[in-house]
């Protein structure tokens, strides 16, 4: 099947996403945070999933792209459409719009606990680089900061970091 992936309209796909958010997370997003950043910042962007027009989103990535870093901040798939290579179909697509817009490396922050995520992260070269102790809230959690340094080899390894100079 071939999946529709785009820029998240706020009138059409705000509730799809709200939905996303609350099925998929113990401390969600509200709407008015996600609606503000989608109005108001240039360096936000949410793209959002779905089988063809019209139909509701079942997954949606939102991300910061500064200069030449992509910070992903959310990646969600419907609970129903889960273990079916959603994320990873999205996190590719998201990976390489972001190198189109001349971002070069990537980081997020995972809790610990999330398995399924981790392996997806980590299917796509990001390694772990750092711990945040108690960052996420309900339950309180620490948050493991991953990073990939290089997004030009979409199939391969993340490399490790550049040499500092």
């Amino acid at each position: 099947m071939t999946w529709l992936i785009e820029r998240m309209q706020l009138e059409r796909d705000l509730e799809d996403v709200i939905a996303l958010e609350q099925a998929s997370f113990t401390n969600p997003t509200t709407r008015e945070m996600i609606a503000w950043e989608t109005r108001h910042s240039d360096v936000s962007h949410i793209f959002v999933m779905r089988a063809r027009p019209g139909s509701p989103a079942i997954a949606f990535c939102a991300v910061w792209i500064l200069f030449d870093e992509l910070h992903i901040n959310t990646l969600a798939v419907d609970p129903a459409s889960r273990q079916r290579g959603l994320g990873a179909i999205l996190l590719r697509y998201v990976l390489a719009e972001a190198l189109r817009r001349g971002a070069t490396k990537a980081t997020l922050e995972v809790r610990e606990s999330n398995l399924a995520a981790r392996r997806l992260y980590e299917r796509f070269g990001f390694e772990v680089r750092g711990v945040r102790p108690g960052y996420y809230r309900d339950p309180v959690e620490d948050a493991l900061i991953l990073w990939r340094y290089d997004l030009n080899n979409l199939d391969g390894s993340g490399g490790a970091p550049p040499e500092a100079v």
